[in-house]
C-alpha cells in the first residue's frame, strides 16, 4: 500500500520559507473572524459578564498555545504534515483515526464559517436590491433557507474552492496581506461602538448587576467557558504541522504564534464582548451577530465597506484552518487516489451537506455542545501525540518509517492499540456530558464537571494512559536512520 504523495512527502529545505510574520499573520488572519467575536458575545448573550466572558477566552488561548507551539516542533524539524507525525503514535494506518476525526470536525467548521461568509454576502446585496430577499422558493422547506441565501452560501463556498485548488502560496498570500486589513476593521467597529454609546463607561457596563459570570460561578466560568476556548483552536492544535513544517526555523514558529495568537484573540473577542455589551444601550436590545449589527450601523457605503471586511475576516480562517487540515486526512486515506486538493473538495461537499446554519444560529449549542463537545474528542489526540513525540521518543522520529509498511511505526498490522485504547478511554468520561448537552439536560452530577472541563480531562486521561501502556507493552523503539529531510532543531 501506497502512504506517500506529494503533497505528504516532507517539505524540501527551498519551501520552507515562512518566517515569524508569516507565521503571525497566520494566526492574526485566522483568529480575527465572526466566531472569535461570537466566541464572547455569545457567552454574554448566555449570562455571562464582559469581564469573565473575555478573561475565560484570553486564558484559553494562553493554554491552548502549548500543544499548538509543541506539535508544532516535529512538523518544522521534519518537513511533515499532521496525518503523517499521527502515525507514529497511532501506526501507519491507524493514524487515519485520528485524522479523520480532525477531518470532519474540520468539515463542520469549513461550513460555518462558510455559512458566514455566504451570510455577509446576502446582506451586502440586500443592501443594494432588497429583492434578493423575495426571490422564489426552490429549496424544501426542512433546509431552512430561503433562495437568496443558499445561492450566497454557495457563492462563498465557490470562492473558498477557487483560492484553495490554486495552492499553498495563494493562502500565505492571503494570510499575509488580509491580516493588517483584518484589524483596522475591528478597531474601527470598536470606535464607532465607543462614540455612539457615549464612551466607556457605558459600553462597559453589565445589565443586571452580573458580576461574576454564568450562574454556576466559578466553576461554570472557568469550566465551560474555559474549555470552549481551548476547544476553538483545540483543532489547530492537532494539525498545526500542516504549516509549521514550512517555517524556516523553530523559532520562527514558537515567535509568530505567542505574537500572531493570544494577543490577537484576546482583543477580537474584546471587541466582540464590548460591542455586544453597547448594542443594549445604542439599539435597546443586544445584538450578538455582527453581520446583523454591521446591517443597521450606516448607510449603503458603511455597510458595503463592512461586509467585504467580514467576507475577507471570514475567507482567511476558513482556508487555513478549515481545508488545510481535512484536505490533507483525507488525502492519507489513500495517498495513491486521493490528492490534497480532491481532499479540499470532499472536505467542501460535506460542509455543504452538513447544513451549518442550523447549529451555528443557536449560541447555546455552538458554545456548550459543538465546541465542547469535540474539545472532548480531540483532546485526548492532542494529548496521545505530544505524549508519543516528546515522551516517549524524546522528539526523535525516524521519517523513512513514517513512510513504509513493516517499519518502526507498523504495530500491529498498521494500527497501535495503545493509542486507540488511550484515546477511548480519554473520550468515555466526557460522554455522559455530552449525551445530555445534546439532550439539552444539563447534568449538575460529576459527569457534568468532568464534561465543563472535557478537553483538559481527555488530554491528561489519554495522555498519561499512553505513556503507561507504552511503558508497559515495550514497543521496541528504533534509532533515526537516513531521513529524506534535514532535522531542524
Amino acid at each position: 500500500m501506497t502512504l506517500a504523495n506529494a503533497d505528504l512527502l516532507p517539505v524540501a529545505e527551498d519551501r520552507r520559507t515562512w518566517n515569524w510574520w508569516h507565521i503571525a499573520s497566520l494566526w492574526i488572519g485566522m483568529a480575527i473572524c465572526i466566531p472569535t467575536y461570537t466566541l464572547a458575545s455569545g457567552l454574554i448573550a448566555q449570562g455571562w459578564t464582559w469581564q469573565a466572558a473575555v478573561g475565560a477566552v484570553i486564558l484559553g488561548n494562553v493554554v491552548v498555545l502549548v500543544p499548538i507551539a509543541l506539535n508544532s516542533h516535529a512538523g518544522t524539524r521534519y518537513g511533515i504534515p499532521f496525518p503523517v507525525l499521527a502515525r507514529s503514535s497511532f501506526g501507519v494506518l491507524g493514524a487515519n483515526i485520528p485524522a479523520l476525526l480532525r477531518g470532519l470536525v474540520a468539515c463542520g467548521w469549513f461550513g460555518i464559517q462558510t455559512w458566514i461568509g455566504g451570510w455577509a454576502i446576502y446582506k451586502l446585496i440586500e443592501v443594494m436590491w432588497p429583492g434578493i430577499a423575495t426571490l422564489p422558493h426552490i429549496l424544501p422547506a426542512f433546509i431552512g433557507l430561503n433562495t437568496g441565501e443558499f445561492l450566497c452560501f454557495l457563492l462563498f463556498w465557490a470562492m473558498n474552492v477557487w483560492i484553495v485548488l490554486r495552492g499553498m502560496d495563494s493562502i500565505k498570500f492571503l494570510e499575509t496581506w488580509g491580516s493588517p486589513f483584518l484589524l483596522a476593521v475591528g478597531v474601527a467597529l470598536f470606535a464607532w461602538a465607543l462614540v455612539r454609546a457615549g464612551g466607556l463607561g457605558p459600553m462597559l457596563e453589565n445589565p443586571g448587576g452580573q458580576a461574576v459570570g454564568r450562574s454556576g460561578g466559578l466553576t461554570k466560568v472557568f469550566g465551560a467557558g474555559l474549555t470552549s476556548a481551548v476547544a476553538f483552536w483545540g483543532t489547530m492544535a492537532l494539525s498545526i504541522p500542516d504549516f509549521s513544517r514550512y517555517a524556516r526555523s523553530q523559532r520562527d514558529q514558537v515567535i509568530g504564534q505567542a505574537v500572531g495568537l493570544p494577543a490577537t484573540m484576546a482583543l477580537f473577542a474584546f471587541i466582540g464582548a464590548a460591542v455586544t455589551n453597547a448594542t443594549t444601550v445604542i439599539f435597546g436590545t443586544r445584538i450578538a451577530d455582527p453581520v446583523a449589527l454591521l446591517a443597521r450601523i450606516g448607510g449603503p457605503l458603511m455597510i458595503m465597506l463592512s461586509m467585504a471586511g467580514l467576507i475577507v475576516a471570514t475567507l482567511t480562517t476558513n482556508i487555513a484552518a478549515n481545508i488545510v487540515a481535512p484536505a490533507n486526512g483525507f488525502s492519507n486515506l489513500a495517498p495513491d487516489k486521493i490528492t490534497f486538493k480532491q481532499g479540499a473538495m470532499i472536505t467542501a461537499v460535506i460542509g455543504i451537506l452538513m447544513m451549518p446554519w442550523r447549529l451555528y444560529n443557536d449560541a447555546a449549542a455552538y458554545i456548550f455542545t459543538w465546541l465542547i463537545g469535540y474539545g472532548a474528542l480531540l483532546g485526548p489526540v492532542a494529548g496521545i501525540m505530544i505524549a508519543d513525540y516528546f515522551v516517549v521518543r524524546r522528539g526523535q522520529l525516524n521519517v523513512n518509517d513514517l513512510y513504509t509498511r513493516d517499519g518502526a511505526y507498523e504495530y500491529a498490522r498498521g494500527f497501535n492499540p495503545v493509542a486507540i485504547a488511550a484515546l477511548a478511554l480519554g473520550v468515555a468520561p466526557s460522554l455522559p456530558g455530552f449525551v445530555a448537552a445534546l439532550r439539552g439536560v444539563p447534568l449538575t452530577s460529576v459527569f457534568g464537571t468532568i464534561y465543563n472541563w472535557a478537553w483538559f480531562v481527555g488530554f491528561l486521561v489519554a495522555g498519561l494512559l499512553y505513556c503507561a501502556g507504552m511503558r508497559v507493552t515495550g514497543v521496541p523503539m528504533r534509532e533515526p536512520t537516513d531521513v529524506r529531510v534535514t532535522a531542524r532543531d
